[in-house]
């Protein structure tokens, strides 16, 4: 009978969530964007029209179909070594999907992990803990990752590290203000008479209560990450050739730009589409999970 029940409330409360996002178009845009650029990512080789990295001088810096001298078979063009420009964009979608997430979970465990123990323990541990979240806020992130990059070899896990240390004080933050609140309810107080244990007491009734603001700071921080990435790579201190990035594309079109426009252009509206929809999808998120914000709101 419980499980039954319990299956009722899960199929109840993701009835509700679907009726919310109907209700939300630009939930509905975001979500819609956001799963685009994931089948990109996973079906590449089978949705790409050509290899990414075949060179063809041949059809080199050949502009869109729409345009005099493109032609079809390169719908958006091709760039100064004849490589098509629409298949390098759909398997950039792959780096900025796995660093954006990647990046966001090693951002997300760390300041998780340091919010609870800030908020629950207090003292000595709460002193340290949010000294490190200042010292972290008072350096510019775009530089701190600069130096960090050019120190270390730049690479794809490389990149994921520092991106992700960079990120983990806004959980830090969020999840200490908000265990700060919850340890002084009657449940944990309750629960701390009765004997259970400090490690449970985070897991079980904590935690949970926390969950929902960090999944809506995670969408939202994808976003950042993305964008953290292209710059990166735009530098060359983030994703090295012959990985490909949309930041790197950018990075290999601005020598064109003033005649071959869709080198740069393309890649950047891939990553303005992607940080929208994520941004529209992390909104909605937010308004569904975070009641604090519907109380705003209404």
């Amino acid at each position: 009978m419980d499980n039954s029940r319990k299956k009722e409330n899960a199929n109840k409360k993701f009835l509700t969530l679907v009726k919310k996002l109907v209700k939300s178009k630009t939930g509905i845009v975001g979500l819609i964007i956001v799963l685009t650029v994931c089948l990109m990512a996973v079906f590449a080789p089978i949705i790409a029209p050509y290899d990414p990295n075949k060179i063809e001088t041949a059809n080199m810096l050949q502009p869109p179909f729409w345009i005099s001298g493109g032609e079809l078979s390169h719908i958006l063009g091709t760039d100064n070594l004849g490589r098509d420009i629409l298949s390098r964009i759909i398997y950039g979608s792959r780096i900025s999907i796995i660093v954006g997430l990647l990046s966001v979970l090693v951002g997300g465990l760390i300041g998780v992990a340091f919010g609870l123990i800030a908020g629950y323990y207090g003292g000595i541990a709460d002193s340290i803990i949010m000294r490190l979240v200042d010292s972290f806020l008072a350096i510019p992130t775009t530089l701190f990752c600069i130096v960090f990059l050019t120190v270390l070899n730049p690479g794809l896990f490389t990149l994921i590290f520092v991106i992700g240390i960079t990120n983990w004080v806004m959980y830090a933050s969020l999840v200490r203000s908000q265990t700060l609140s919850i340890r002084e309810r009657e449940y944990v107080k309750a629960a701390r008479t009765m004997g259970v244990s400090n490690y449970k007491i985070i897991t079980r009734h904590i935690l949970p209560n926390v969950f929902s603001s960090v999944i809506v700071i995670s969408t939202l921080s994808v976003a950042g990450t993305i964008i953290t990435e292209s710059s990166l790579s735009f530098l060359g201190l983030g994703i090295q050739p012959p990985a490909i990035s949309w930041g790197i594309m950018l990075s290999e079109g601005r020598e064109h730009l003033a005649t071959s426009w869709w080198l740069s252009t393309f890649p950047g509206v891939a990553i303005t589409l992607t940080v929208l929809g994520i941004i529209f999808l992390g909104e909605w998120l937010r308004d569904v999970l975070d009641p604090r914000s519907r109380g705003m709101k209404s």
